[in-house]
């Protein structure tokens, strides 16, 4: 089983976080976003939509990563809590993950990969719009009153959450006021080592290339204006 990532990707972190939870092994493969790896011709075999991360198993393929970690479970620990059997909670695991999808992420990421790779600014319409995203995740951590985001456990809800959640602790985003978001995220890191020394791994590559740009020169990307030079 091949899944194919980039390494500060948070749908591939994600995604691979699932499968050190359930313990499955599978062979990592790099993708190299700055170069357009990902948007080549070759690439699109695996993928038509020339997106990041893709899941190879025995010749089946699958890309869009809450349709990777939902597939992953099914197949491979269908008894698993991280991805609960009871209709109630596997309800709200999918809501969480389409929320991450849909309005978390959606904000989150704009304001800081985008502006970091594409010429687009963080300005005050961005702004607004990652804090309303926080206030909304807020409400949701105090309505289920658990210590993760769906039960008292871990769920593959989490996941796209917290990876959404470095991408702005790697621009140092102040974040202290939305408590409940923050006392979820640092118990995750404190109480599961080795699933967050995957998602700080892709926090340090964010960290670095917030204060160091990559060379983007050869990214020829169809839709958004890449970012050229080598600093802010």
């Amino acid at each position: 089983m091949k899944l194919y990532v980039v390494d500060d990707g948070p749908p591939s972190l994600a995604c691979r976080m699932t499968f050190k939870l359930l313990n499955i092994p599978f062979e990592q493969i790099e993708v190299n976003y700055n170069v357009g790896e990902h948007l080549t011709e070759t690439y699109a075999k695996l993928n038509p939509q020339k997106e990041i991360p893709v899941l190879d198993d025995n010749g089946f393929l699958l890309s869009e990563h809450i349709a990777i970690m939902q597939y992953i479970c099914d197949k491979y620990a269908p008894d698993s809590q991280a991805y609960p059997k009871d209709p109630t909670l596997r309800a709200l695991v999918n809501h969480r993950l389409c929320f991450n999808m849909a309005h978390f992420y959606s904000a989150i990421a704009p304001y800081t990969l985008g502006t970091i790779y594409f010429e687009y600014p963080r300005n005050a319409v961005g702004l607004k719009r990652v804090h309303m995203a926080l206030e909304v995740f807020e409400e949701y951590l105090k309505r289920i009153g658990k210590k993760y985001v769906v039960a008292d456990h871990i769920t593959i809800a989490d996941f796209p959450l917290v990876t959404s959640m470095i991408c702005l602790e790697g621009i140092a985003f102040p974040y202290d006021k939305f408590t409940r978001v923050k006392t979820w995220y640092e118990t995750f890191k404190r109480e599961n080592p080795e699933l967050w020394a995957i998602a700080e791994g892709g926090l340090k590559v964010i960290q670095e290339i917030e204060k160091n740009p990559p060379d983007l020169s050869k990214l020829d990307h169809p839709i958004h204006p890449v970012r050229k030079t080598a600093k802010h």
